[in-house]
């Protein structure tokens, strides 16, 4: 039976969609998981503050009760691939199947890497949310710090634009914040990791390459 993990956008830019399925290519492994992206065409253009948070919660609960119905046991997981982790826990009360958040899985990820993990946001309006969520995580002792690019999830496409930001932005975390690993808190900049990461010298974690690497370790070890 092939088994698939579905890598969910709570947000409806088909582009943000695209950005994190091609940074998924090298997870893609003949005779495991395949890994399929999909986009909630009814979300926001981008999770961007609380209310989009909570509206997206009980279509992304209806759509993975869809999924589990239409696939059953070939439906292996589930990945929710927004900095947010919106609906994650009502999500994970609607399906029997692993349930992964992308910044969870980001930050957890980080922490194996550096001990003091710098995150850059896109707008400084989703900071206090990623603050509270790391407070709930209890891993605030480890964040040396968050800092925003100040971009609109549907400016990321200006891939020079987006570089520039980044890479003032994880300065300033590296530098006055002494960050020693830095998590992009937004998916769909996957093509900027790789850049980034050799530009700061240091480790540069992508949550939706975290997010269905840790789906991928649960369902090939049979861990629900």
């Amino acid at each position: 039976m092939d088994r698939t993990i579905f890598i969910i956008n709570p947000n409806s830019t088909q582009a943000v969609t695209d950005a994190f399925d091609a940074g998924l290519a090298s997870l893609r492994v003949e005779g495991g998981p395949k890994l399929r992206s999909l986009t909630l065409t009814e979300g926001p253009p981008g999770i961007q503050c609380q209310l989009d948070v909570e509206n997206v919660t009980l279509p992304l609960v209806k759509l993975v009760r869809k999924l589990d119905a239409e696939h059953g046991d070939a439906a292996a997981g589930y990945v929710i691939a927004c900095f947010s982790d919106p609906g994650l826990h009502a999500v994970r009360e609607a399906t029997s199947k692993p349930v992964l958040g992308v910044m969870e899985s980001a930050m957890f990820t980080a922490m194996t890497r550096g001990h003091k993990v710098g995150v850059i946001a896109i707008l400084q309006q989703s900071i206090a949310r990623h603050l509270r969520a790391f407070g709930a995580m209890g891993i605030l002792d480890r964040v040396a710090g968050e800092l925003p690019l100040g971009m609109q999830v549907v400016e990321l496409s200006d891939s020079a634009r987006t570089r520039a930001g980044l890479l003032a932005v994880g300065t300033r975390l590296r530098d006055e914040k002494q960050a020693n690993v830095v998590v992009l808190g937004c998916a769909g900049m996957a093509e900027h990791r790789g850049w980034l990461e050799q530009q700061l010298g240091i480790p540069v974690i992508e949550p939706a390459q975290a997010g269905a690497s840790m789906a991928l370790g649960r369902v090939l070890l049979g861990a629900g």
